[in-house]
Formats: C-alpha cells, sequence, structure tokens
C-alpha cells in the first residue's frame, strides 16, 4: 500500500512531513529547522570542525528524507568556503511534487537557496554530483544494511525515525553498519537519546556524551570513535 504524507507546519516556521500510517513526523513540530540546525550543524559539523583539522570531511547521512539535512550542511559548507562530500541513504524516497512544496528557503538559514534544494532533490540517485564547488552530493536509495562503501566518514547523521515508530532501524546490528565505517575520531550525532541506544554505542566502543536536546527535546547524543 502506498504510503500518505501531509505537508505540516512546525513551530519555526518551516514545514515538515507527518506520515499518518507511522503517526510521525520527519522532524519536530517545534521547529523542523531549528532542530536540524541544532542537532546535525551545531552539535554535529561544527563541532567536528572545532576539534579536527581536515581539509575536506565526509559526510554519511542516514535518513534523507526532504533533504534539510543537506541543504543546511550546503550552507554551511558555502558560507565557511569549505569542501564537504555529502553521502546520504534513502531507500524510499519522497516525490518530488511534494518536496517542492517545502519551504525551508523562507527560513533565513536558507534564504534564496531554492535553486540549491531543487539540485539537491533532482540529483541523480547512485551518482556523484557536483551541487556547487564546495558540496558534492551522492544519493543512494539502500537501507544501511546493505549499504557498501570503500570511504570512511568523518561524521554520520543518524535521522531515521525514532525507535519507538521503527525499531528496526535502531538495531544494534544496523548501527554497527554506522560506526564500522566512521573514520578514526569520526562521530555520530542524532536527535535520538534513549538509553538502550547510549547502551548500544558504547558496547560498540564509542565515547557518548548526552547533550542538552533541541527545543521540546531533553536531551540528543553525540558519539566518537576514538
Amino acid at each position: 500500500m502506498e504510503r500518505e504524507f501531509k505537508i505540516i507546519n512546525t513551530g519555526d516556521g518551516s514545514n515538515s512531513i507527518f506520515v499518518p500510517s507511522l503517526k510521525e513526523t520527519y522532524h519536530s513540530t517545534f521547529g523542523a529547522i531549528t532542530e536540524s540546525q541544532y542537532v546535525f550543524i551545531q552539535e554535529g559539523l561544527n563541532f567536528y570542525l572545532n576539534t579536527n583539522l581536515k581539509p575536506e570531511v565526509n559526510i554519511l547521512e542516514i535518513g534523507f528524507g526532504t533533504g534539510l539535512n543537506a541543504l543546511l550542511t550546503l550552507a554551511f559548507c558555502e558560507q565557511w568556503n569549505f569542501p564537504i562530500a555529502y553521502a546520504t541513504l534513502e531507500p524510499f524516497p519522497l516525490d518530488l511534487e511534494i518536496t517542492s512544496k517545502l519551504n525551508f528557503c523562507d527560513n533565513q538559514l536558507l534564504f534564496r537557496r531554492e535553486t540549491e534544494l531543487e539540485l539537491i532533490h533532482n540529483a541523480v540517485w547512485e551518482n556523484e554530483v557536483e551541487i556547487t564547488k564546495n558540496f558534492v552530493l551522492t544519493k543512494t536509495q539502500k537501507k544501511l544494511e546493505e549499504f557498501k562503501s570503500n570511504s570512511q566518514f568523518d561524521l554520520v547523521y543518524f535521522d531515521a525515525f525514532a525507535p519507538t515508530k521503527q525499531p528496526e532501524l535502531w538495531d544494534i546490528d544496523v548501527i554497527a553498519r554506522a560506526t564500522d565505517i566512521l573514520a578514526e575520531n569520526g562521530m555520530l550525532v542524532t536527535y535520538c537519546a534513549s538509553r538502550q541506544f547510549r547502551r548500544n554505542l558504547i558496547s560498540l566502543g564509542l565515547e557518548v556524551e548526552v547533550l542538552k536536546g533541541p527545543p521540546g527535546k531533553l536531551e540528543m547524543v553525540r558519539a566518537i570513535k576514538s
């Protein structure tokens, strides 16, 4: 059965998508852009660059979804003129008819980035595509457990649906796939801070930091492979 999607407004004015069959949204209802910017850019990418000297960063995103994390990352690397290779996994891509209606570029952080968002969504799957001179995108229509890469990643954005909605995406064997392809000193960031998830990360050898969460969430997690 084809899954139904509804565009909704969130607390900061940016859109998200509600999935009635899962009773779940793609982003926080307290603010889609606010959550993604805080979790993945501020506490992920920006933190990583402040603690690691690298000429380029390789990022793997688990859950491409609306393309919001990719666009925020592109905006960051363009602002600081810093090159990023961005790989993202999405076994069930949204239709362009839906993504074309999202209002992310009305937000000050993403103002006038409509062209880049369109390029991100129209990029050919399974191909490396240069969106800007600093942002090279590879979209792969696979689940994490099916994904194979010759590269190691400096940063993993773990942005799957919540464990209460799709617990199989947070199974330790699946998480191990993400940590196995982390480079030395690589980091995994996610909005989720469940105790079992933290225990799984620790058992896989990562140092786990529990941080203050974005609006509407008490905590989030950043884990480092040392």
